[in-house]
């Protein structure tokens, strides 16, 4: 873990807007948000962590204001949207993540818990546990637990597919894959350290031998991956890099395989054109908690 000093941005904000919030606090920053909610208020808290090196002033504070009254004229309730700062210790920072790290279950067949939870699973419940990180996705942003959502929905279809995990972060998503029965496992990412970060992960859930992780950048070819094909693919990726790579993300897919991805922000009726032009069949787009536009899977024929 960093051990120098942090600062945490906190937006305080309903429960109604709390997928919404986190989503644009984390896009920000390029950060994973997280939120936890004080029940006997009704509020909800999204926080990102900053490092000394991370960008931070008022001109950011006023353009995360605009963002956050976009989102109040577009009909959504952020309540308040007040923002606040504080500086404090990694060790106060990690204190107040046991406080507020809580289980998280996707679909009823998948357990996601930090090391020091003594929750136990259900009978035949996939278990994956991941401490938090400053950086990297514990499957509690939307972005990641709307992906869990559908892996866990595509999977329980096949029969040990092969899975591709582009932008795999702290590389749960991966880890998940195996934990569902998936047979042949890569995960992709840009970040040295989160390549890193995943490695250990898959290590700390024993699952580091069937699971390849590579750091690659999508704009830059195929590298590691080659011409490999897979029966799923997993693109939990900004929605610009989604776009403008999407004939190579396809390229991923084998033919009558299933293309996992997401966007938000208005973005949906245009991936889903985009890639309904090269073919992908049943693209779904679902609305998330805010009224807003998610991509679900679809199919490629190939």
């Amino acid at each position: 873990m960093r051990t120098g000093p942090l600062r945490q941005v906190s937006v305080f904000t309903t429960p109604q807007a709390e997928e919404a919030v986190a989503e644009l606090l984390g896009g920000a920053f390029g950060l994973a948000a997280t939120t936890h909610a004080d029940l006997e208020k009704g509020t909800t808290t999204a926080c990102v962590y900053l490092t000394e090196t991370s960008p931070w002033s008022s001109r950011c504070r006023r353009q995360l204001r605009e963002q956050l009254e976009e989102l109040r004229a577009g009909g959504v309730d952020v309540g308040s949207a007040r923002i606040s700062t504080r500086r404090l210790r990694p060790e106060d920072w990690a204190t107040s993540w046991k406080r507020h790290f809580k289980t998280l279950e996707v679909g009823g067949q998948l357990l996601i818990k930090p090391s020091w939870s003594k929750r136990r699973p259900e009978r035949g419940q996939a278990v994956v546990v991941l401490d938090p990180g400053l950086s990297f996705g514990t499957g509690h942003h939307p972005t990641t637990l709307f992906c869990l959502g559908q892996l866990v929905k595509v999977t329980a279809e096949l029969t040990a597919p092969c899975v591709l995990d582009l932008g795999t972060g702290s590389g749960i998503l991966a880890i998940a894959a195996v934990k569902l029965g998936c047979s042949r496992v890569m995960g992709v990412d840009y970040d040295a350290d989160a390549v890193r970060i995943a490695r250990a992960n898959a290590r700390s859930n024993r699952v580091a031998g069937r699971i390849r992780f590579f750091q690659q950048d999508l704009t830059k070819g195929r590298g590691e991956v080659g011409g490999e094909r897979f029966d799923v693919v997993c693109a939990n990726l900004m929605a610009d890099l989604l776009l403008a790579e999407r004939k190579r993300i396809l390229g991923f897919v084998r033919p009558g395989g299933w293309l996992v991805l997401e966007t938000a922000a208005g973005a949906g009726e245009r991936v889903e054109r985009l890639f309904s032009e090269l073919g992908f069949d049943d693209v779904a787009i679902t609305p998330d908690l805010a009224g807003r536009d998610r991509v679900a899977e679809g199919r490629w024929p190939g």
